[in-house]
Parts: C-alpha cells; structure tokens; sequence
C-alpha cells in the first residue's frame, strides 16, 4: 500500500468533486464525478454509493479504481489508485451512512467503497508528466 504525503493530503482536503475512474471486466472504462469522498487515512479513502451503477457494478467485476486529484486551488494534480472492497453492513458501512444521514437525510447511502491506495503519479505537464510519486 501506498501512503499520501502530507502536501498530497492537503490537496485532497480541498476537493469539492473528485473524479472516478473504474473499468468493466473487458476493459470499458467508466469515469463520473463523485462528492462524497473520505480520506480516513494516509492509504485509505471511502466514497458513498448513492446512485452508482456501472461504477458499482464495474467494482464487482474489476476492483480497481483511478481517482484524480486536481482543482484550482490545488499546486499540480496527482492520480491516485487502489483497489477497493464493497460493503453493504458492518461498522464501517454503519459509521459512513450515519455521517451521510446527517448531512443530508434523503441521499440513501447504498454501499461504502473502500479503497486501498496502491500508487500515485503524477499528473500536470513537464518532463515528470505520468511518473510514479508512490
């Protein structure tokens, strides 16, 4: 597993909407922009399923994910993957959807995505353009 940098943290504080990659089992790719996004670790991050549907059902198939980081108060862009588990019950589902109920009562909090973070690379332009950070 790979962990975020302290630099690397902060810049994922500031995200408003996170896009998501996945692939189906032949390939497909799938990409949609996600809001509810947790770091609850230096190499572990929760996104709520809401209303996810090739996404989810890509992540049965082919667990890995890709999630870019980038916004204009953010230096650079970075892509993080990792591998994720789906749970449906259990305390950390538990924990995610009672967060969520708080927030806003009528998002149904369907699934918690739990991804392990595998690598990061970079992201803007230069001579350092898709090198691995960690």
């Amino acid at each position: 597993m790979a962990r975020l940098t302290a630099d690397m943290r902060e810049a994922f504080s500031k995200m408003k909407v996170f896009s998501v990659a996945t692939a189906s089992k032949d390939g497909t790719p799938n990409v949609i922009p996600i809001g509810i996004v947790e770091l609850v670790d230096d190499e572990t991050i929760w996104i709520t399923d809401n209303f996810m549907n090739k996404t989810l059902s890509n992540l049965r198939v082919n667990p890995k994910i890709a999630i870019f980081v980038w916004g204009p108060e953010i230096k650079g862009c970075f892509q993080i993957k990792g591998v994720t588990s789906i749970k449906n019950s259990g305390k950390e589902y538990d924990e995610m959807k009672e967060k969520i109920n708080k927030k806003n009562p009528a998002l149904p909090a369907r699934s918690l995505i739990i991804v392990k973070i595998t690598e990061v690379f970079e992201c803007k332009p230069g001579p350092t353009a898709g090198s691995k950070l960690l």
